[in-house]
């Protein structure tokens, strides 16, 4: 283990001093008026409030504390980083944070300068998606045994997931009033609570079909369906009526990958919804229509793709080529 592996760091935090109640203050005002104002999500305040307090750990109320902070003390609380064995992406992440805690200071008028503005980011590298082949994808949307009410189930989420390009999170999050089949629409929830229509396919729809018709009245047994977080009945559900997890789809996903003869190492789900938008690139499909899909708010994030497909292209050349 590394002299700064991440277990040792979590057990150093234990031993960390309690942040100071002026810099607590502070946070706590700033995660309120940014929930306010941008409705972020749980997850994302977390990540705010951990990188806030360890800043304020660190400077342990000198100089007025985390409000009080320059530049100077900012690039120093970075380095330190650095050396302590914090990740590049981890650094990152922290300076989004203090860019976003800083410039709300500046707009309530606690301070006149935001001094995270001329700190750079340390640079990321570019990772490339990982997508299956599509003989790949087939044997794994062929593996769960349909026979059964689980594996019915099992095999409409994977086929939607692919279908559609969902984020697991959209996927087992979904709403029983989020499918038209009629009109062959899904109705998707996405990131900044964000709404999106995507299509669906016919072999998604006669596979989610299926699961309604077959599958979900076995899974409820006739019992009424608990709702979830703000009142809507979960699409997808188990045996005691729950909406599944992340965690458990991706145990699911595993499973499946062995049985299709794929390294369970080499897949997540996250990667159907790679596979999804590679796919969809390699025949044909528009940057603009696949980023409305895909539900980015950004063109950039959507071309990243472009180069995972490009990335195929050279090896199916260097492969077949003669010249490759």
């Amino acid at each position: 283990m590394s002299a700064h592996s991440p277990a040792q760091r979590r057990r150093q935090a234990m031993d960390l001093p309690e942040v100071p109640e002026a810099d607590a203050r502070q946070i706590e005002a700033f995660l309120d008026l940014a929930w306010a104002e941008g409705g972020l999500a749980r997850a994302t305040l977390d990540s705010y409030r951990r990188d806030l307090e360890g800043l304020a750990r660190q400077r342990n109320g000198r100089d007025g504390g985390i409000l009080c902070a320059d530049r100077a003390g900012l690039f120093d609380y970075l380095a330190w980083r650095t050396q302590s064995g914090y990740s590049p992406r981890s650094n990152a992440r922290l300076l989004s944070t203090l860019r976003a805690f800083y410039a709300q200071a500046v707009r309530r008028r606690l301070r006149q300068d935001d001094p995270s503005a001329l700190l750079q980011p340390p640079k990321l590298p570019r990772a490339l998606p990982k997508a299956l082949a599509e003989s790949q994808i087939e044997a794994l949307l062929e593996a769960p045994q349909v026979a059964t009410a689980e594996g019915l189930r099992d095999r409409a989420m994977l086929e939607l997931m692919y279908a559609a390009g969902l984020r697991v999170s959209e996927l087992v999050g979904l709403h029983a009033n989020a499918v038209n089949l009629r009109q062959g629409v899904l109705r998707v929830m996405g990131k900044g609570s964000k709404e999106r229509l995507v299509p669906l396919g016919e072999e998604s729809q006669h596979w989610l079909q299926r699961y309604l018709d077959q599958a979900r009245p076995q899974l409820v047994a006739g019992k009424p369906v608990p709702a979830m977080e703000g009142g809507a009945v979960p699409l997808f559900v188990d045996a005691a009526r729950r909406p599944l997890t992340r965690q458990h789809f991706w145990a699911l996903v595993k499973r499946y990958a062995a049985v299709a003869g794929i390294d369970p190492a080499r897949i997540s789900p996250h990667g159907l919804r790679h596979s999804f938008a590679t796919h969809l690139l390699n025949r044909g499909a528009d940057l603009r229509a696949l980023q409305m899909l895909l539900g980015h708010s950004s063109l950039s994030t959507t071309q990243i793709y472009t180069l995972v497909a490009r990335q195929q292209l050279q090896q199916l050349h260097a492969k077949h080529h003669p010249r490759g």
